[in-house]
């Protein structure tokens, strides 16, 4: 397979592979897949692209290194599927912001400019969170009038997940920034999720609105009088998994502390009752009439099983896989991207930011 060279400047030239996928009889942009980013790059991540292919029809374009990604490719017999394109750079895991600057032809920033250039219609990558947010910010910027934007997860919930966001873009907000948020977040339940009229929540100590810090208390009034948003009020750290709101607003320092703590206490769990099980012989008895039933609920809070996170707030769609993401998981992730394309969450977060905008002040 012929890849390319990327060309000086902003541009990219399209592979062959590009343009026949886009010439296609109803075909859609492929996913652009960061193939160097994460702890188990490239292996898992084109094992990933290649089940992402076959069993979900999902179009995916790798971008990285081409020799190691045509032999991975080569192991799933795949080179004649999947296309790639060269990028000779990648970011670090432990690489944060600035490399976004110090790499501007890095995997990762070469798959912004195909969504930018409409060659692919989203990015995935399992890669440093920090760097992903930051080459987003700067290769796709920001949808008008939008300050900041924000990570945004699905959480298990029945019967339908919960949005949290901020997840860990933003550590620190002003009040407005929450509010929008909020935006950001219904308009992904009423899409991907297909909620109507989502309910929104804002995390903080106590359901009181007097409770909370100054951030919260003044995001709570702003909130309240925010027209288009059906806000219901404060929820705490024990309705995460409820299902009590549609969405659930707070800043990154705290999504991320809280989604970080949710995750480990269900690994916790599981690994205490795998423990349980096998005490005794009545109790592994138990455990295999009910192995059915604990399979299905491990697979619900799994966070592979769930493809990623969600940068909004961008002109593109942009996926953020779990760092050490398997096939399973990148192939969610790019699932996952395909879907929020599909429906359109940018164009909705642009209706919704255009029908209730008014100027701020960055800070």
């Amino acid at each position: 397979m012929r890849t390319n060279h990327p060309a000086r400047g902003d541009r990219l030239p399209e592979t062959e592979a590009l343009r026949a996928t886009a010439a296609a009889p109803h075909a859609t942009s492929p996913v652009a897949l960061d193939a160097m980013g994460g702890d188990n790059a490239p292996h898992e991540i084109v094992a990933g692209a290649v089940q992402a292919v076959r069993e979900h029809g999902i179009g995916v374009v790798l971008v990285g290194a081409p020799r190691p990604l045509q032999e991975a490719l080569a192991r799933h017999d795949a080179t004649t599927e999947i296309p790639i394109v060269r990028a000779e750079e990648a970011l670090a895991m432990d690489e944060g912001a600035l490399a976004s600057l110090r790499r501007p032809r890095s995997s990762i920033a070469v798959a912004c400019h195909l969504v930018r250039r409409g060659e692919a219609s989203a990015v995935v990558s399992a890669g440093s969170t920090a760097g992903i947010v930051a080459t987003g910010k700067l290769r796709l910027k920001g949808q008008q009038g939008v300050l900041r934007p924000a990570i945004a997860v699905a959480l298990p919930t029945l019967p339908t997940p919960t949005v949290l966001l901020d997840a860990g873009a933003n550590a620190e907000v002003k009040p407005e920034m929450l509010v929008q948020f909020a935006h950001l977040g219904a308009a992904y339940a009423e899409t991907t999720l297909r909620i109507e009229d989502p309910r929104i929540g804002l995390l903080t100590i106590g359901s009181e609105p007097e409770k909370g810090n100054k951030l919260v208390k003044r995001a709570h009034e702003l909130l309240s009088a925010a027209p288009g948003l059906n806000f219901t009020g404060n929820i705490e750290g024990h309705d995460l998994l409820t299902g009590a709101v549609d969405v659930i607003v707070t800043d990154g320092f705290t999504g991320n502390v809280a989604l970080k703590t949710m995750e480990g206490s269900v690994r916790y769990a599981f690994t205490e009752l795998r423990g349980a099980i096998q005490e005794s012989p009545v109790a592994r008895v138990g455990g295999m009439l009910q192995r059915g039933r604990i399979r299905r609920l491990q697979r619900r809070l799994d966070p592979e099983v769930h493809g990623g996170a969600v940068l909004l707030g961008l002109n593109g769609t942009v996926v953020i896989a779990h760092g050490s993401s398997q096939a399973t998981g990148v192939s969610a992730a790019c699932v996952l991207a395909a879907e929020l394309a599909r429906t359109g969450v940018v164009a909705r977060v642009g209706e919704r930011l255009a029908a209730t905008h008014r100027p701020h002040r960055l800070w």
